[in-house]
């Protein structure tokens, strides 16, 4: 029985976002391509290099960062990771941690290494109607919106 790369990727990024720390950031050399296009609600960047420096200015931002992944499916060379995303961000936090729940869409190489890691979640809901002020406004615009 021949080994499956991308399942054994599939893992390996799993559970490196599991116990993702701000000293775990090397971590990604091993499991992204060179080139990887990174996409959230905030950036869309290419590069390693990048990525890690948008991880590590989550960790500078926000006192508290979990992941805990609720599940994935594959289907070939992609896969979508389910996750929550527990933070406390610095400057807005209260005593209890917020919390984002997505899926991260993952397109693989041949040897189980993520080119692509597209991040989908709603920060309108999930961080924006948080915000003193603007959070206001996203709720109004919201029930504006919303069918009666």
């Amino acid at each position: 029985m021949t080994a499956d790369p991308v399942a054994a990727g599939l893992q390996r990024y799993a559970d490196f976002f599991a116990g993702l720390t701000s000293q775990s950031l090397d971590g990604l050399d091993a499991l992204v391509t060179e080139d990887v296009h990174f996409r959230d609600p905030f950036n869309d960047v290419h590069g390693r290099s990048i990525m890690k420096v948008l991880f590590a200015d989550m960790f500078r931002d926000c006192s508290y960062v979990k992941f805990r992944i609720d599940g994935a499916v594959r289907e070939g060379d992609q896969a979508f990771l389910k996750w929550t995303f527990f933070y406390t961000p610095r400057r807005f936090g209260g005593p209890e941690p917020w919390q984002a729940i997505g899926v991260s869409e993952l397109h693989f190489t041949p040897d189980g290494r993520v080119k692509a890691h597209l991040d989908h979640w709603d920060a309108g809901s999930q961080f924006y109607a948080r915000l003193p002020i603007v959070g206001a406004l996203v709720r109004w615009v919201r029930n504006r919106l919303r069918h009666s």
